[in-house]
């Protein structure tokens, strides 16, 4: 059975940046936890087994990687906001989620999170 909608899930990336607008925050990387979902028409690559046929999660993994680590975030707002940007820019991506989590952001909550999404028109 050939299926046409791939949901790629890429679950508890576990980074450290810096992220915040306290003196704290601004001195020192946090942790931040990301969950990004994929949707894209997979039938080629469900007939083919090419990876050319298929979007590639390593590498949008790494580029998400490379962004957070090597950036500084002011907002959780910017920073989940450009990791969309890089989950859903190629053309096959027909919607995305990403959630991005700021643990002990708050004193008496486990975290903090910000979802954005993007869906083709």
């Amino acid at each position: 059975m050939n299926s046409e909608l791939a949901i790629i899930r890429i679950k508890n990336l576990r980074l450290r940046t810096y992220i915040g607008i306290n003196d704290d925050e601004i001195a020192n990387r946090q942790d931040v936890i990301i969950n990004v979902v994929i949707h894209y028409p997979a039938e080629k690559a469900t007939l083919s087994d090419n990876m050319g046929d298929a979007l590639n999660y390593r590498t949008i993994t790494k580029e998400i990687i490379a962004l957070v680590e090597n950036n500084r975030f002011g907002l959780l707002e910017k920073l989940t906001n450009d990791v969309l940007s890089i989950a859903s820019k190629h053309h096959w991506v027909s919607h995305c989620m990403v959630e991005v989590d700021k643990p002990h952001a708050l004193r008496f909550a486990d975290s903090v999170s910000l979802q954005l999404s993007y869906s083709k028109n």
